[in-house]
């Protein structure tokens, strides 16, 4: 994996959580939450101010792995950045990453009310982090990682 910033994305229906890594892939730290109509122009505009390299964006499965309405949403989410911009996208599984995010914060004595604002990028970090930890593992990525033309460049 190339070194360089990465963004991390989590989608959902009414916000976009994201979230950034350092450029040697370490740290995955928080940046925005974004409402969903204008998140893919405001995720491109933040990868170009970060000089990201790629976008890591969370695939919500189900637990058994099959796709589900929210991963549709995802895929129609990651679409548009693909049409908007020229930077590659990689899909990464995020099974939990939002009950995860959602049980840090609590922990953190965030309430459910303050958490609303926080957890989307508290995920977006998650997806991310969970990604570098991988590449640090493993000595390479996961995920199905697409070029801005839409096909997978791995």
């Amino acid at each position: 994996m190339r070194p360089g910033v990465r963004l991390g994305i989590d989608v959902g229906k009414a916000r976009v959580g994201i979230a950034r890594s350092d450029p040697g892939g370490l740290l995955a730290t928080p940046v925005e939450t974004s409402p969903r109509e204008q998140a893919a122009a405001r995720v491109l505009e933040l990868a170009v101010e970060y000089e990201a390299v790629e976008l890591v964006v969370g695939l919500p499965l189900s637990l058994s792995g099959s796709e589900t309405l929210s991963t549709k949403d995802a895929r129609d989410f990651v679409a548009e950045l693909l049409e908007l911009g020229d930077i590659p996208v990689r899909l990464v599984d995020e099974r939990l990453s939002t009950v995860s995010a959602q049980g840090v914060l609590f922990s953190q004595g965030h309430s459910a009310k303050k958490q609303r604002a926080i957890v989307d990028q508290a995920a977006a970090v998650i997806i991310l982090q969970h990604l570098l930890d991988s590449v640090q593992a493993q000595g390479r990525a996961t995920g199905e990682l697409l070029n801005p033309t839409g096909s997978i460049d791995d």
